[in-house]
């Protein structure tokens, strides 16, 4: 097989086909922190894409909760057990190899694209079709708590003389939402498995799709996508998953007069937990772009994660892990780039914090951003580091660097007068 490098894995990684890349990427960061599960999102993309008689178990979008829940059940914990089958003990970071091509250390495992030579199994990748029953409940877990084990946090157990520390541990008694959509991976393991060459990905955008006219059903992006976002369809006998809502995506809706526009989960969010982009791509490599949210966030100052990088698909999703989450948990699920992750998040310094408020402001895609400064309104001591907060000014620009949308750090006050005390 060809090798492709991948620098979320920090090495050459075997891939079906020759490396190749689209000029610009599709990505979005979501933010596990503020995610209330309030399956908005799932909801605007049901009564959009998957509203038709087959589609009933389609979940495009879906909200786990960690770490009981999954849609189909169990996706993420079989294909972590094939891997550790495939390579007993040996799927482990080294993380003393950290440089710009290599962010996050070198991952020393097999990939799901290497398990099978490992095993003698003639695939592409090593994968499962899930059941009937695994694909009948989108919220089995959900709020379940887990309680019995990871009971002692990074700093030590609660405690002191008041029954509590001046840090926040992480919780005896845990769980967290994870938020999904396929993650339109620069080497998806559903395009390497089609027999019938029907998946794609498109150059302009990167966006991962199914070319339904030449997709035969034989399932088997269903059983080598690692994330399970292709789903097969009984009344048609043909696969289909996520377009990332690509007519937004070129600017074709009306509403916003030819501005490309998030999509339609990333636009419904309530908890402002969504931010989408897209990146430049020249060479294989992201073009250095500081005033691109998703590069600053992503790729220098690395607060947000790939969802499962060992799986070695190389996923343009990414996530903001949770603080309140056991490290080691964490860790298994973004790789070991979780702690300087969460410790970025925790003490945002003005660039990020403005950052962190153009999430979900607008349903305009966000090109680039810029920040006006403002006085200082708050000062404090986290976890022994001095955080110092100002109301700054963040501004939005669409791709022709017009400005888009303008929010502060403090939330303005509105004051409904006394003669309209119903409205604002």
């Amino acid at each position: 097989m060809p090798e492709v490098y991948n620098w979320q894995l920090g090495r050459r990684a075997t891939y079906r086909y020759e490396e190749k890349h689209p000029k610009e990427q599709f990505t979005f960061v979501f933010n596990t922190n503020r995610c209330i599960a309030c399956q908005t999102c799932t909801m605007a993309h049901k009564s959009t894409w998957t509203f038709s008689k087959g589609q009933e178990y389609m979940w495009w979008n879906n909200v786990e909760t960690k770490p009981y829940g999954g849609y189909p059940q169990f996706w993420d914990w079989k294909i972590l057990k094939m891997l550790e089958q495939s390579n007993p003990g040996q799927n482990v970071w080294n993380v003393r190899k950290v440089d710009n091509e290599k962010p996050h250390g070198v991952y020393e495992g097999v990939t799901i694209f290497e398990a099978p030579e490992k095993i003698g199994l003639n695939q592409e990748a090593i994968g499962y079709v899930p059941t009937d029953e695994e694909w009948r409940f989108p919220n089995f877990g959900e709020d379940t708590a887990h309680g019995r084990e990871f009971t002692q946090s990074r700093e030590g157990t609660f405690g002191g003389d008041n029954g509590c520390k001046s840090v926040l541990p992480e919780h005896k008694i845990w769980f967290f939402y994870l938020q999904r959509i396929c993650n339109h991976c620069t080497y998806p393991g559903c395009l390497a498995a089609c027999p019938r060459k029907a998946i794609y990905k498109r150059q302009e955008d990167g966006i991962v799709l199914i070319d339904q006219s030449r997709c035969r059903g034989y399932k088997k992006c269903v059983e080598q996508c690692p994330y399970k976002k292709p789903m097969f369809r009984g009344t048609t006998r043909i696969s289909e998953k996520c377009i990332a809502c690509y007519p937004r995506i070129e600017g074709l809706d009306p509403l916003t007069e030819g501005d490309q526009m998030e999509t339609r989960c990333m636009a419904a969010c309530v908890g402002k937990i969504r931010l989408q982009g897209l990146v430049k791509v020249q060479n294989g490599r992201w073009v250095s772009q500081m005033d691109n949210p998703q590069y600053y966030l992503i790729r220098h100052r690395k607060v947000a994660l790939p969802l499962y990088p060992q799986f070695g698909t190389e996923p343009n999703g990414y996530y903001i892990p949770s603080r309140h989450v056991p490290r080691a948990y964490s860790q298994q699920m973004f790789g070991p780039g979780v702690d300087h992750s969460i410790d970025q998040y925790m003490v945002p310094d003005r660039n990020l914090l403005a950052i962190l408020q153009l999430f979900r402001t607008t349903q305009r895609i966000i090109f680039s951003y810029k920040v006006e400064k403002g006085p200082k309104i708050f000062e404090t001591n986290i976890h022994g580091k001095k955080f110092t907060m100002h109301n700054d000014t963040v501004i939005g620009m669409n791709r022709k660097g017009k400005e888009i949308i303008r929010v502060t750090v403090e939330e303005p006050f509105y004051v409904r007068p006394e003669e309209h005390p119903g409205a604002i």
